[in-house]
């Protein structure tokens, strides 16, 4: 009889009324239990539900026997079960709140598991204890009576733990006032509850919830094999609900075992028990299996996909901690336990599963590579058949319009390529079998997306065909080996179509042709000159390891394109390119084509503006120069870094020598971090008696300065040696005297002395090479420095030492220029070493030069006859002397000397300028204008103001016949305008601008870096303020009061000219360039200055209109119709990244791009009909009547304008109909013109469609044989677009006599080129797992394209096109008629032709 006292307590005091009421209502909207039974019931705590525990759980025994029942028990003592029922209820309810304390909810559990053990006890379903409300609340405690986060991250106040009964029973006191409130409404007045007293946790009372929780699970996982849901299917997906959640409750220590039988006594964790929960409702007892499963796989997903939501609302994405990883690999392997135990009614649910993952999988990097991790582990549970069928699926998921599943098939692409390539199973068809190998996966899925239309997909396909190329798997290497090594017939067609195509359409129209090595880096080179960032980037990571791994044998081509992205504008890109060829150096360290290309490409970027980019160049340097330089005793040929080290310091020496000047900064950089040890430096003092010492003598040259530890002997003794020999190094000469320069201060006094001498002496003997004697001279000058100790001893020191070297040079140069048998004893050579020599120690004592020795160069410099038979003025030095005929070579040397004088001597300067500039324009030689130009430019920094007036001189030479003058004068010229020497004056602007149009590339693309990157800089208007006078000026047009009113001579005009027909692509190309470089505020404003002080003059009056302004006017138009001078939001498309519905983030951001456009395109409208329209209209009837061609321009410009203004201008003629329908008359006129000229192009056009049609077949011959799988329509589509592009450009180039306008497409030929598109994959929103299979269209795939037959392939086979016979229909008819035949009715004329479009230009 303990049963019936520990159950009285319960029942026995309750209301039978209120127990039918809680029965009544479906334990819904009920009354609180009377606070006094409810006291009664918890006066000891959890005694009375332990001991009612106790007794009913030997009813629900197996061993119970044929024992008394219990509901016998209840009906002989008049007890009432739903009494019990309604009581626990009561519990379960009360921590349903959030404001439930600690003992609440542990009441609330232990209420749980007495029903859950009625329900287990035999008989309880007759006796209708069963109630679904009650049961889902019981299952809902599991989940609410843990605190949630909010509650759990409240601040817990510090010695008041709040788990006492005293504190229970305050807490109900305080609840009573609540109690008589509806309990489901406790979550409306969460708000107010939260003002209340707030409910805090301790460890103590978390670990006693805990524990309640897991005893309550356990007793569940103990009824749910007893007691069936299968009639009760809401049940089940409350326990499901309940048991995904609990699988994340806490972290486990320890891996699970799902196989084997179940046993809930062993299970230690909540996890594990939620799993074994998910494990019992897939048992028959429950419902049919598959539906289970696809509910459970379903709440799965979240879990495997690192997700966190409830039902209907969005899911939130989870941080990825150790825990978060653990519930993820703990769920798979659960479902991989289910998959190996149902097998073949898993496998269909399971390949829903996969397809759910790739649909909603979150677009963040790691959540992206978890998720393909996970398919990966689960796909491999399919056989091999259901593996096939998923790839082919997946191949079409790769295709699909959503950028972010198009990434993230990559993902799983990579990952399958991590695991084993699967065994052939000979039952699988071809097709099949194909889908299997890891072949498929690198060239169909990887390789394919290379060139996808969406820059973010091409970067992933790059990188991860990268991080292919890394792999050491032989499958992976052996399909990468097939793919950049296949060989086909040569065809350059092919090749020519290829890089002609767009990014979007390369991969989508030629996937049926055999991709050559070649053909690929063709490709490569074109993704590394991308538009995005992070494309050009993972371009060169598969350069990189495509060299690397000698795929592929290495061109110069290709390392061109790491040395050019080494210089990139993106910091991440140039950094990528110094890492790129670094490793490739360190893989190959023989090639010496590598060896040059790092060099090129390196060691500038050390002179990097951008700090991290300039470390990374320093680091490269280090780690292939510095970090290898050991001493000779321990140098081994074998040792290949320090082979490398050695032979790159001797290209510096030789080949290389030019980058030295960024080596200095290199070294000045580690100088100051203190980076030279002596240990260093005797290393490389160990190799100047060696093979490597002209390297080793380089390196001292750099690092002592910075190290004064040196051994001075052995560096006198070298010197000693190199100074008596006459064959020696002319490098290593010149690098000892830097040394010896740098350690002059540390030397001992007769040792000073004794160099002086020394030094002085191998000057006066002019026997030493051109490129020592600078370092002879500076070496000689900081030897007197240090020998003297006053400034004033010093320069007496120098005058005596340097004036016997400058004695002796006159002597010599007055015997050849004075004699008469002077010129039968020239040695050009030793005259020049002279001229040189005396240049270089002239600077050094200005008081030892006599005028004499200005006489003598400039005897040498006097022309043998004046040019062109003239006079010269007596007053120019150069014309005192004639009868001269020296060599070019010493004539060119005696101008830099005379230069050098020049600097010291302002009067002579005075005298010889003008006869400088005037050698610029007569002389023929390049040796002298190049040496003359950089000598003015000097004169430029010292006398500016004297030199100033011959700038036009100078820029003139950026149209010299040689290059190599040409970008010398850009250097020089760009060197003075950033130091502001010289100012944008007069002409020089636009000389200097129509570098762009070059005729040598280099050149072009130089004086493109210098203006952009160099002079916009440091002055961001120029291009704004000068680009009026632009348009006059290139046109020579001189009729303005204004602009091109500089001083020309016609040499100068004519040199620079570029007006005529002929010229206008360049004079566009260089509009095109300044407008490009334009601020949006600046290309706001340009367009009304156009109209008030070019197209207003013409309107006013003030310029005449004539065939001079015809060009004028031709290219003001073509300017205001070209896309550059649109703002950039006006111009710019939504970014092809950002899909809408992406996410919230990239929403917003096209909503306030699509916001801005419009708002910038009001003002820029309102500006355009209220300043420019009227001016337009009016010069329209001026060239008109005086028949100008630019009416033609300003009609193309009215037609691009109409496009955009349409209804702005229809509201601005409003008040005058009969101009508008002039206009619309005029313009209808010009369609119809340029419809015949059309139709005069046709004749022609088929001609030129079936020779490109001929040779695209033969295209098609050479690819078909080599692939017979793939569908005919694909390669029909190539022939195609090859083709539509060849006749465009052929009927562009003919059209030109007539307008640039191209000819619009037939319709017949847009809808073909429509339907010859490759189909692509729907959208996978519609993935659901209420249905057999997923919604996912079926598009065509390798796997699929010879196994499906009938209608319906056939019929998308067929791609319609055109005869190239057929004349093309002819454009639209405007229904509008002469203004002079409806004057009687003007506003219904002007309404009906209101209505009309635009007509839109073809292009």
């Amino acid at each position: 009889m303990v049963f019936l006292t520990s159950c009285i307590c319960f029942v026995i005091v309750v209301s039978s009324a209120w127990v039918d009421t809680v029965w009544e209502l479906d334990f819904t909207e009920t009354e609180p239990l009377d606070s006094r039974i409810e006291e009664g019931i918890t006066e000891d705590g959890l005694s009375a539900f332990i001991q009612l525990y106790k007794d009913l759980y030997s009813f629900a025994a197996e061993d119970h026997g044929t024992a008394e029942s219990i509901w016998t028990l209840f009906a002989e003592n008049n007890l009432s079960h739903n009494a019990l029922v309604a009581v626990l209820y009561h519990f379960v309810q009360v921590a349903q709140s959030k404001k439930a304390n600690v003992q609440q909810r542990i009441y609330a559990l232990h209420a749980a598991g007495l029903y859950f053990l009625l329900l287990e006890i035999p008989g309880s379903i007759a006796n209708q204890v069963f109630h679904q409300v009650m049961f889902d609340k019981c299952l809902q405690t599991l989940r609410k009576s843990w605190p949630q986060g909010s509650e759990l991250a409240r601040k817990r106040k510090k010695d008041h733990p709040k788990s006492s009964q005293a504190e229970a029973r305050r807490n109900k006191k305080k609840g009573r006032l609540t109690r008589k409130k509806n309990f489901d409404m406790d979550e409306i007045f969460e708000e107010e509850e939260n003002q209340e007293e707030e409910i805090y946790f301790s460890t103590h009372d978390l670990l006693q919830i805990r524990e309640a929780i897991f005893l309550l699970l356990k007793n569940f996982l103990r009824l749910l094999p007893k007691f069936s849901l299968k009639e009760k299917p809401h049940c089940v997906q409350n326990c499901m609900q309940t048991f995904v959640e609990l699988t994340s409750f806490e972290p486990a220590e320890h891996e699970f075992e799902f196989s084997g039988p179940i046993n809930v006594n062993q299970g230690k964790y909540v996890p594990e028990l939620a799993y074994h929960g998910l494990r019992l409702l897939c048992s028959p007892l429950h419902g049919v299996e598959d539906k289970t499963l696809r509910r459970i796989f379903c709440r799965l997903l979240n879990v495997i996909l690192m997700l966190e939501g409830k039902e209907g609302s969005g899911h939130t994405v989870l941080s990825v901690t150790s825990q978060v990883i653990s519930a993820r690999n703990h769920g798979i392997k659960f479902i991989s336990s289910i998959v190996d135990e149902l097998k073949e009614v898993a496998f269909p649910v399971l390949r829903i599963l996969l397809q759910h993952i790739c649909a909603k999988v979150p677009d963040k990097s790691d959540h992206r590579t978890y998720a393909a991790q996970s398919l990966t582990q689960l796909l491999n549970k399919l056989p091999c058949a259901e593996y096939a069928d998923f790839i082919a699926w997946l191949y079409r998921f790769s295709h699909s319009t959503r950028i972010s599943y198009r990434v993230f098939a990559l993902d799983v692409a990579l990952a399958l390529l991590d695991m084993p390539e699967r065994k052939l199973d000979n039952s699988l068809s071809v097709q099949q079998q194909k889908l299997l190998k890891h072949k498929f996966l690198v060239q169909d899925m990887v390789f394919g997306r290379c060139s996808d239309k969406a820059p973010t997909v091409r970067s992933k396909a790059l990188s991860s065909f990268a991080y292919c190329l890394e792999m050491k798997a032989a499958t992976t290497l052996e399909s990468i080996q097939e793919l950049l090594q296949v060989s086909c017939l040569p065809c350059q067609h092919l090749l020519v179509v290829l890089q002609s195509l767009p990014a979007l359409d390369l991969m989508t129209v030629f996937p049926c042709l055999p991709w050559t090595g070649k053909e690929i880096m063709v490709m490569l080179r074109l993704r590394a000159g991308d538009e995005k960032t992070n494309v050009r980037k993972s371009a060169l990571q598969v350069f990189m390891n495509i060299l690397k791994h000698n795929v592929i044998p290495c061109t110069q081509e290709d390392l061109s394109t790491l040395q050019d992205r080494c210089r990139d504008p993106a910091v991440s890109v140039r950094k990528q390119a110094l890492q790129s060829i670094t490793e490739l150096l360190m893989t190959q360290h023989n090639n010496v084509m590598i060896q040059k290309a790092w060099l090129t490409g390196v060691v500038p970027v050390v002179m990097d503006s951008e700090n991290s980019v300039q470390e990374k160049a320093l680091d490269c340097l280090d780690r292939l120069l510095l970090q290898h330089i050991k001493h000779y005793s321990k140098f081994r040929h074998e040792d290949q870094n320090q082979t490398l080290a050695w032979d790159l310091l001797a290209l510096f020496t030789t080949e290389n020598q030019e980058l030295s000047r960024y080596l200095n900064k290199a070294f000045y950089i580690w100088s100051q971090k203190e980076k030279f040890s002596s240990t260093f430096i005797n290393n490389v003092m160990s190799h100047v008696e060696t093979e490597h010492a002209a390297s080793a003598w380089m390196l001292l040259a750099k690092v002592a300065g910075s190290s004064p530890k040196l051994d001075y002997s052995k560096i006198i003794d070298s010197w000693d040696s190199v100074s008596r020999q006459h064959n020696s190094s002319t490098a290593t000469a010149g690098h000892i005297l830097c040394v010896i320069g740098h350690i002059a201060k540390h030397l001992p006094r007769n040792t000073q002395g004794r160099l002086i001498d020394d030094i002085k002496n191998w000057l006066k003997k002019f026997q030493c090479p051109l490129e020592v004697i600078s370092a002879a001279v500076e070496t000689l000058q900081k030897l007197c420095h240090v020998y003297t100790e006053a400034p004033e001893e010093t320069q007496k020191l120098l005058n005596q030492v340097c004036g016997d070297i400058i004695s002796a040079c006159e002597c010599y140069i007055s015997s050849i220029v004075l004699k008469e048998d002077g010129a039968e004893q020239l040695q050009e050579d030793l005259l020049v070493r002279h001229l040189f020599t005396l240049g270089e120690i002239v600077q050094l004592c200005p008081a030892k030069v006599e005028k004499r020795i200005f006489l003598l160069i400039q005897s040498i410099l006097a022309l043998s006859s004046p040019p062109d038979g003239e006079e010269l003025p007596v007053s120019q030095p150069l014309s005192q002397l004639r009868g001269s005929a020296m060599p070019s070579v010493v004539r060119a040397h005696a101008f830099i000397t005379l230069g050098k004088l020049c600097l010291q001597h302002e009067d002579l300067a005075k005298k010889c300028v003008a006869a400088l500039a005037r050698e610029l324009e007569v002389s023929d030689d390049v040796a002298i204008r190049n040496n003359v130009v950089i000598v003015m430019c000097d004169l430029c920094i010292r006398y500016t103001t004297m030199v100033d007036r011959y700038i036009p001189n100078i820029s003139m030479c950026l149209k010299d016949p040689n290059p190599f003058i040409r970008k010398q004068t850009l250097i020089l010229l760009t060197n003075l305008l950033q130091e502001e020497f010289v100012k944008w004056k007069e002409s020089l602007f636009f000389r200097f601008v129509s570098s762009l149009v070059d005729p040598n590339p280099d050149i072009a693309r130089f004086g493109e870096f210098c203006l952009v990157h160099l002079l916009l800089k440091r002055n961001p208007v120029m291009f704004s303020q000068h680009f009026i006078e632009c348009i006059f000026h290139f046109n020579s047009y001189e009729k303005h009061e204004k602009y091109n009113r500089f001083p020309q001579s016609e040499r100068e005009k004519n040199l620079f000219s570029l007006k005529g027909k002929d010229n206008k692509g360049k004079r566009m190309q260089i509009y095109r360039f300044l407008l490009e470089h334009f601020t949006d505020e600046q290309r706001f404003s340009i367009t009304s200055k156009i109209s008030l002080n070019i197209l207003a003059c013409f309107v006013d009056g003030i310029l005449p209109l004539d065939m001079e302004a015809n060009d004028l006017l031709s290219d003001t138009f073509e300017v205001l119709s070209c896309k550059e001078i649109k703002l950039s939001a006006m111009r710019s498309k939504l970014d092809e990244d950002i899909q809408p519905d992406e996410d919230e983030m990239a929403m917003a951001n096209a909503v306030m791009q699509a916001a801005q456009k419009k708002l910038i395109s009001q003002v820029q409208k309102k500006n355009f009909i209220e300043n420019i329209i009227p001016i337009i209209t009016s010069l329209k009837s001026l060239l008109e009547q005086n028949k100008i061609p630019a009416l033609r321009d300003l009609m193309n410009y009215l037609q691009e304008v109409m496009q955009d203004y349409r209804n702005e201008i229809k509201d601005f003629f409003a008040a005058d109909k009969q101009l508008a329908a002039e206009l619309e008359y005029d313009m209808k006129k010009y369609e119809e013109q340029l419809a015949r000229e059309q139709e005069m192009e046709e004749g022609q056009d088929a001609t030129v469609q079936a020779e490109v049609v001929g040779v695209m077949n033969t295209i098609q011959v050479l690819a078909s044989t080599r692939v017979r799988y793939m569908q005919r329509s694909l390669s029909t589509l190539a022939i195609l677009n090859s083709a539509k592009k060849m006749m465009e450009a052929n009927n562009k180039q003919r059209s030109r006599s007539v307008g640039e306008r191209p000819p619009s497409p037939s319709p017949a030929s847009t809808a073909g080129s429509k339907q010859g598109k490759r189909p692509r994959a729907e959208t996978v929103d519609n993935v659901t797992f209420g249905a057999g299979v997923s919604y996912i269209s079926l598009t065509h795939t390798p796997a699929s394209a010879q196994e499906k037959k009938g209608s319906q392939d056939q019929q998308q086979d067929v791609l319609c096109l055109t005869s190239p016979d057929k004349p093309r229909p002819l454009p639209r008819q405007w229904k509008v008629e002469s203004p002079s035949r409806r004057k009687s009715n003007p506003t219904a004329s002007l309404r009906r032709s209101l209505r009309k479009a635009p007509l839109k230009p073809a292009n």
